[in-house]
């Protein structure tokens, strides 16, 4: 899968953008350039989300996150919010993400059939979420009058009970296992002989009761909203739409804005599986300083303030990364990465001792490949792999991690993400990559990448002539203000 061609009408600073990724081009690594405040790390956040959370209900709080602000005009029921087309083999799939006001629907619904739909409430298209509050309730509920149910039981056999003591215990244990309902309860310095189980049991029956009606009513929802989503579903299915989540453009507990996604050239019925399989050739890498749009709007705040170990924006990107799997920030040379990397080998090489009764090169070939990315020197490892070194070649000076510079950290890191992800046939988008590398460095990493992995698609937002110049002037992509070419010295 690659990207084919991506449009953004208006969104945050960006404004018409139409870009093409000629998908025959060799190498497949394509610059975006701009001056700073062009949009370029929007751009790369706003694919990832779209591509890599939409089909996964774990992620949607990150799509609700980075559509904060996004309005629609109040003379319309939707806003387009970005076109992604994807080359898909030997067809394009074109994803148009829409936001709609969600109670929108009925109108749409009544101009497509002209008949009428009765119960306004339900008729929207976070009807599919209704109906799992309303599962949910009933749940709930039906849980609750189990529990209840017992408890009369109980309290029947405890007044047979004729120990004051023993009834007093057991009483106060029930009490204590019904503490969620918030019944009035005696107060504890009451004689034991003025306690009213009777009372009590009263209580109970009464909130018994009210739970089997409230599960009546959610019954009935659940039928009402069941047979509108019916109609729901049949009208998206004609429509192309895929329904992904509601949210808030206004910050509000109300979420009124729907965003769907229009999906053209292909079946409806194999939407699902085009999505989850683009979702995990989707991957992003940044650096860590950067406003991740993606995060909440309390989160990005932090990055501003002063920071404590509980609350500080680097420990809300540290959860962030946690739940995204293709999201990678440019971090210190990851140790444990690393010593990963050569277990995986260690391992790959001993199963092949005993298929074939020959170790494998894995492990070698791993040395080798760091070996070269770290020019004059070589690595170390620990023989219980638990720890890396570095020695130079020159007189063999033995380094650690942190005697690395910046940028040959930054070089490996971003080696060891690809490999120990073995990512592969991917769409990677890389903000920044050059910050750290040595001009000559910003000029290599275009070669570097299309030998650690030919197969995948880069766009690398940039601001770097370098690395723009080791590719063809077709390949460099930009947004406005275009990125300066430097004038040509006389």
């Amino acid at each position: 899968m690659k990207i084919r061609r991506v449009q953004v009408p208006d969104f945050r600073i960006l404004k018409n953008v139409d870009i093409t990724f000629e998908p025959e081009f060799i190498p497949s690594i394509f610059p975006l350039g701009s001056q700073n405040g062009g949009g370029k790390s929007t751009l790369l956040q706003l694919i990832f989300v779209l591509l890599h959370c939409s089909s996964d209900s774990d992620k949607k709080d990150f799509v609700k996150n980075i559509l904060y602000g996004f309005t629609i005009n109040n003379n319309s029921n939707k806003r387009v919010l970005a076109i992604i087309d994807i080359w898909n083999e030997d067809k394009i799939v074109q994803l148009e993400f829409l936001s709609y006001n969600d109670s929108s629907l009925r109108e749409l619904l009544i101009s497509n059939d002209k008949t009428e739909v009765d119960n306004d409430n339900y008729l929207q298209f976070s009807a599919s979420n209704q109906l799992e509050k309303v599962i949910d309730k009933i749940l709930i509920t039906e849980k609750e009058i189990q529990d209840l149910d017992k408890a009369i039981n109980r309290l029947d056999n405890l007044r047979k009970i004729e120990s004051s003591e023993d009834k007093y215990y057991i009483f106060r244990e029930l009490r204590q296992e019904l503490k969620r309902f918030e019944f009035r309860t005696p107060n504890p310095s009451l004689r034991l002989a003025n306690i009213s189980i009777e009372g009590f049991q009263d209580e109970v029956q009464t909130r018994l009761d009210i739970s089997k009606l409230n599960l009546e009513k959610y019954y009935e929802q659940r039928e009402q909203i069941d047979r509108i989503l019916q109609r729901v579903l049949k009208y998206l299915q004609s429509e192309k739409l895929l329904y992904i989540c509601n949210y808030s453009a206004n910050g509000n507990k109300d979420e009124d804005e729907a965003l769907l996604c229009r999906i053209n050239n292909i079946d409806m019925n194999e939407v699902e599986i085009f999505m989850k399989e683009l979702s995990q050739k989707i991957f992003l890498a940044a650096p860590s300083t950067q406003v991740f749009l993606f995060n909440s709007k309390e989160s990005r705040k932090l990055l501003f303030k002063q920071q404590d170990n509980e609350t500080d924006y680097y420990s809300q990107l540290k959860l962030a990364k946690s739940k995204l799997s293709g999201f990678f920030t440019y971090d210190f040379l990851a140790v444990d990465i690393l010593i990963e990397a050569f277990k995986s080998a260690r391992d790959k090489d001993f199963a092949e001792a005993i298929k074939k009764g020959e170790y494998g090169n894995s492990y070698k070939a791993l040395i080798n490949d760091l070996n070269i990315i770290l020019f004059n020197k070589k690595i170390n490892v620990d023989t219980d792999l638990l720890g890396v070194s570095f020695k130079l070649d020159k007189d063999g000076l033995e380094l650690y991690p942190e005697d690395l510079s910046h940028g040959e950290l930054k070089r490996l890191s971003i080696y060891m993400w690809i490999k120990y992800h073995n990512i592969e046939n991917a769409i990677v988008l890389m903000d920044e990559i050059e910050i750290a590398f040595h001009p000559d460095w910003q000029y290599q990493i275009i070669a570097d990448l299309n030998q650690w992995s030919s197969s995948n698609q880069y766009i690398l937002a940039t601001h770097s002539y370098e690395l723009c110049q080791a590719l063809t002037p077709a390949h460099v992509k930009e947004l406005e203000p275009k990125l300066l070419k430097q004038e040509a010295k006389n």
